[in-house]
């Protein structure tokens, strides 16, 4: 198991996210799917760990969004795939690019923990047919599985059709629901576990806060 970076959420998880997994993060903007890589990566980076971030953002933005959530990019920082300032370049046109420059960063590194974020999947969904990057995203599980690596993507919810999420979804070994809870015209983040891989799935939500400190969850009911 590999921590999440979170102590409440590795709890909720049964000591973090399993070896040579994938998991993905579900929910709508604004919601903080991203602190969650941030955490990850962050974590991983002071084991010692190899660490991977695929955004369609830059560099700049990366590291003051993640100071948000209290996580100091200045003087480490993953492996970038980017927009503008990373190791390697995004472009979102070029998966079998993509998909290489990937697998060609864990084959260099495969003598250590390998752990890859990535906030991508909604962006090449928009731009290149569901099929294709079906077929990216299974090949790059299968990547991952062959090293001592974890995978932690995440998708915008509102912006796929249930056909799509459904799919993408099942291709994950975990996956983590995020979404809000509109209660007295308050509205309530909330998080599930609806699936992992050697774990049961859970049926309830708990309620959760980012700080910068991490994310606090406690129980919830309706």
């Amino acid at each position: 198991m590999a921590s999440s970076g979170i102590p409440a959420l590795d709890k909720l998880l049964v000591d973090g996210y399993p070896d040579r997994s994938s998991v993905l993060v579900v929910g709508p903007p604004g919601i903080g799917k991203e602190a969650l890589g941030y955490w990850f990566t962050s974590i991983g980076l002071s084991q010692g760990d190899f660490t991977i971030y695929v955004t369609k953002r830059s560099l700049r933005d990366i590291v003051r969004d993640a100071a948000g959530f209290g996580v100091d990019y200045s003087s480490r920082i993953p492996f970038l795939i980017a927009r503008d300032g990373g190791q390697s370049k995004f472009n979102i046109n070029d998966l079998a690019g993509l998909s290489y420059s990937i697998k060609e960063v864990m084959k260099s590194n495969q003598g250590r923990r390998i752990r890859i974020a990535m906030d991508v999947i909604s962006p090449l969904l928009m731009l290149n047919p569901s099929a294709t990057v079906y077929k990216f995203l299974s090949q790059l599980i299968e990547d991952v599985k062959q090293y001592d690596a974890i995978l932690l993507a995440s998708i915008e919810e509102s912006m796929h059709d249930k056909q799509v999420l459904s799919a993408m979804q099942e291709l994950f070994d975990g996956v983590l629901e995020m979404r809000f809870f509109e209660e007295a015209l308050s509205p309530i983040p909330l998080l599930r576990v609806s699936k992992m891989t050697g774990s049961l799935p859970q049926q309830g939500y708990f309620k959760f806060v980012l700080t910068r400190n991490g994310m606090e969850i406690s129980a919830y009911a309706k």
